[in-house]
């Protein structure tokens, strides 16, 4: 049970083939906790769930529980899983920074870089447990911020595509959603309805920052790959001031 009862647990993915852990790797395990140190993953402590698709691949898409380690005020560095359970699967990584860092990047380098205001703007990222007013302050922070994310394993089914039961293939580039419409609609609607969140008043206590939002690069990377979408108040691009 979690230590918050207002975050539901969320397990998406497959359970892995194998045997079950042995008495020795059990006690390894155990001496292991003792013995040695896992200070680097100390810290890594606040969660947001949000979607991703593979960059070029509108019908490959997800959702992704990440859990975040403020490395400063302008970088986070997140793991990704399936789910918020301690059995959920480990599928990919995300580094997260500020608009300023970003532009430090040489420009071939940006181009892996997807941006965030839409997913900030949309209230389809969301940060289960924390009260609204504390989870807009969060989403303030993250406005005109990028994300370079790569997935290893796609452990659900995606569109057509059937989960894998063990991570294979290349890691795959994700990109971030940029329009209204772009997300599956029954892949948001399981999320909300499974973890009790709904987009509609998190636009809203978000709308404050609106001011703040620059253009960014990426905004466009995919426009055309979708159908039936419509703007995002909040989301231009920075290359060709369009939606």
């Amino acid at each position: 049970m979690p230590l918050n009862p207002t975050v539901h647990d969320r397990k998406t993915g497959v359970t892995p083939p194998g045997e079950p852990g042995g008495f020795e790797l059990a006690l390894l395990d155990r001496g292991a906790a003792v013995l040695q140190t896992s200070a680097p993953l100390r810290g890594f402590d606040v969660y947001v769930v949000g979607f991703h698709c593979v960059k070029g691949e509108p019908d490959v898409q997800m959702e992704a529980h990440h859990f975040c380690k403020v490395v400063n005020a302008e970088m986070l560095q997140c793991v990704l899983f399936d789910g918020n359970t301690a059995n959920a699967n480990l599928i990919g990584i995300e580094y997260i920074v500020s608009e300023r860092l970003f532009d430090s990047l040489p420009e071939d380098e940006q181009a892996s870089w997807h941006p965030h205001n839409h997913e900030v703007f949309s209230g389809e990222l969301v940060a289960p447990g924390l009260p609204i007013a504390v989870e807009t302050e969060l989403m303030g922070h993250l406005v005109n911020s990028y994300g370079k994310t790569w997935h290893t394993w796609h452990s659900t089914p995606m569109g057509s595509q059937p989960a894998h039961d063990l991570p294979i293939g290349d890691p795959m580039l994700m990109w971030s959603f940029n329009r209204e419409g772009e997300v599956d609609s029954a892949l948001q609607q399981d999320r909300n309805q499974a973890m009790r969140t709904d987009p509609e008043p998190r636009k809203e206590s978000r709308a404050k920052y609106l001011d703040r939002a620059h253009p960014q690069r990426g905004v466009g990377t995919m426009r055309d790959a979708f159908t039936g979408t419509t703007p995002t108040p909040g989301v231009v691009d920075a290359d060709d001031g369009r939606p």
